[in-house]
């Protein structure tokens, strides 16, 4: 028995592999005892807490993976052995690498948290905000992975100092060529602070006008009431005039009548305590005023003013539906005609001189 364990193996004996095993196993059991200690205390504070911190730090423990616990075990336990300069480098570097990669995950879970907690606190439910916090993070992804790669590069003893001044040339020349794409970022951001509109509102802009359906990094798609999909850039947006209509509480309506010339006097004072009465007897609208202003080309021109008490679209057109056909019933039975275009020519005949 003695004598196996004496046993060289690659000029080390089978003893020292045992006790080389039996450290890892140790160091092993170690770290995974640590890790479930510190999930079960922090579950236990999680309970008496209310707000979701300690449970993402649950989640952020749980999410180590045991992969790092075996390499970094095996690098703990080669440092208390003579081993072969290429076999103790190639070990030292897997370590780095794996340690780069489980830091990097972490950052990365960390830097997803705070930009929830920072986008989504009392938006949970609002698209533009899960987009705005979705297109954060994949740029946080990228930075810490590429940032985190230069890190771990130069731990491996990669010369990274050529290769951070090619990026920086890189960087500049990119930056120049993509002004427009970071100017469209920034007014992402800035539409997401001041929150003009939202998905699902209906708004016009510069005469184009349809329902939010993305707020995106670099563009704004809207439905027009045709169908068509309408792509606006972000900092276009923001150097525009913005009529939102979700937000409207009241709709204010203004339009015009008009009766021919023909229209006895009387009947001409009496339109207005008309339109009155008719309005007072439609629910959901509230009139604002009637007025006889103006003699038109072929009428007497009168403006009516109301409010629908909706911002619904169909809500307003059902209004002046019912205003419209309780104008003609009324109109008719006054004896009183709606203008529409004429003309009358005077035809003077001269007298022979």
């Amino acid at each position: 028995m003695q004598d196996w364990l004496d046993f060289s193996l690659f000029q080390h004996p089978v003893r020292e592999y045992l006790s080389a095993l039996a450290v890892l196993l140790g160091y092993l059991a170690l770290f995974i005892a640590l890790k479930r200690l510190g999930c079960v205390y922090l579950n236990r504070l999680a309970r008496k807490t209310d707000n979701d911190f300690d449970d993402f730090l649950v989640k952020l423990i749980s999410d180590v993976r045991p992969a790092i616990f075996l390499i970094l075990s095996m690098y703990l336990v080669s440092l208390h052995m003579e081993l072969a300069a290429l076999t103790e480098s190639i070990l030292r570097r897997i370590t780095i690498l794996a340690a780069g990669i489980q830091g990097i995950l972490l950052l990365q879970h960390a830097a997803e948290y705070g930009v929830e907690k920072a986008c989504l606190k009392g938006r949970t439910g609002d698209p533009a905000a899960v987009t705005l916090s979705r297109n954060i993070k994949n740029i946080l992804k990228w930075a810490l992975w590429g940032l985190g790669g230069l890190f771990v590069l130069d731990n491996l003893g990669v010369n990274v100092s050529a290769l951070v001044a090619g990026l920086g040339v890189g960087g500049i020349a990119v930056a120049i060529a993509s002004q427009a794409v970071l100017g469209d970022a920034l007014s992402a951001f800035s539409i997401f602070i001041d929150k003009p509109f939202a998905v699902g509102d209906f708004i016009t802009v510069e005469g184009l006008m349809g329902t939010v359906e993305h707020v995106g990094l670099k563009t704004t798609r809207l439905r027009s009431l045709g169908g068509e999909q309408i792509v606006f850039s972000n900092s276009d947006l923001t150097k525009s005039r913005i009529r939102n209509y979700k937000r409207m509480e009241v709709r204010r309506i203004a339009f015009k009548i008009g009766v021919v010339y023909q229209t006895h006097a009387a009947k001409v004072r009496k339109i207005p305590g008309m339109v009155r009465s008719i309005c007072s007897g439609i629910e959901g609208i509230k009139l604002d005023r009637v007025h006889f202003f103006s003699y038109g080309n072929f009428s007497l021109d009168y403006e009516i003013v109301y409010y629908v008490l909706s911002p619904d679209y169909n809500v307003y057109m059902d209004k002046q539906q019912e205003i419209n056909f309780a104008l003609k019933d009324a109109f008719e039975k006054e004896g009183i005609e709606f203008a529409y275009p004429t003309q009358t020519v005077f035809v003077e005949k001269g007298g022979a001189s």
